[in-house]
């Protein structure tokens, strides 16, 4: 049998409802879960590496590099056939993407979470574990990037978002669907990732804020941002690629400082395009010096942001990984 890596990083995967309080809190560690989903032994030779037992919402771009980091060593082992990371989906896609756009490979990678307890009857992790060891087994699977897997739809990481609070289908490709999907053990693939993408670096600079518009928006949050240190600022603007003229006199600032802004939309699908050219609106954004980052959500186009900030700290170097 293939062996396969499984990364244990925590999430509801993990969790369990506590009795005082009520609520799912993270409880299991990689082995014991192991032993909860016996049918996974079946399909592969299972090595287990206990990288942390937290929730989604604590995980930070300092632990994804440290994670990655993890996964590009152990990746390189010749007795290992692919990696699956387990994950709270909170935050799954954006350490999903870190990893994608760090850790170069052929091999599957393969990020998982669920989003019910194992205190639930309809405990979704062990499908979700299964399925990305059938993934992982098919040989199509190499060199589609970093893949995300939950519900029998399979992802990539580039592309991905979480769509609903609860639902289990709520990993979504809002631009251009699922790359295939797992249906009892077979693996189908329909299409390739729109885009696969190496940024080779050992450092981060997670000091990006985020910044979403919102009608009649004025420059108070931009000027903040910047005046208390920001190395890099992300904008959710609205419809393709506008803002309010206040706010755009904020992105103003923030640019004539020397800070790279990088331009998303906050609508769910669809790329930032310099269509329109009154005052606020993309061509002048485009022609401030703001970059334009295609289909990534403002999650995304942060850690990509990050990412970048470890390799350069110009704008214009910046621009050219979007």
């Amino acid at each position: 049998m293939n062996k396969i890596l499984v990364v244990f990083t925590g999430g509801t995967f993990s969790m369990k409802i506590d009795e005082k309080t009520g609520g799912a809190v993270p409880f299991f560690h990689g082995e014991e879960l192991i032993e909860m989903i016996p049918q996974s032994r079946e399909l592969a030779d299972v090595e287990i590496y206990n990288f942390g037992i937290r929730p989604g919402p604590h995980m930070t771009p300092e632990l994804m590099l440290e994670l990655s980091k993890v996964i590009q060593k152990e990746i390189k082992r010749d007795d290992i056939h692919g990696i699956i990371v387990t994950h709270g989906t909170d935050t799954l896609e954006e350490t999903a993407y870190f990893l994608d756009l760090t850790v170069k490979t052929e091999k599957p990678i393969v990020v998982i979470g669920a989003m019910r307890t194992s205190s639930e009857p309809d405990w979704d992790g062990p499908r979700n574990l299964l399925d990305a060891m059938y993934i992982i087994n098919e040989k199509n699977s190499r060199g589609m990037g970093v893949l995300v897997c939950l519900n029998g739809e399979i992802n990539a990481a580039s592309e991905v978002t979480k769509t609903h609070t609860e639902n289990m289908e709520t990993f979504r490709s809002l631009d251009f669907g699922a790359l295939g999907f797992v249906e009892r053990g077979r693996v189908i693939y329909n299409r390739l990732p729109k885009k696969l993408e190496i940024i080779e670096t050992d450092k981060i600079d997670s000091n990006v804020d985020l910044l979403k518009v919102y009608a009649g928006m004025d420059d108070k949050f931009f000027r903040f941002s910047a005046d208390s240190g920001a190395h890099a600022l992300v904008v959710e603007a609205l419809g393709v690629g506008n803002v309010p003229p206040a706010a755009f006199e904020g992105i103003e600032y923030v640019v004539n400082k020397g800070i790279p802004v990088v331009l998303v939309s906050r609508c769910p699908a669809g790329e930032t395009l310099d269509i329109y050219g009154y005052p606020g609106a993309g061509k002048w954004l485009k022609k401030l010096g703001v970059i334009f980052s295609e289909y990534l959500n403002g999650q995304k186009a942060r850690i990509k942001t990050i990412i970048a900030l470890g390799k350069t700290e110009s704008p214009d170097e910046i621009r050219k990984y979007f």
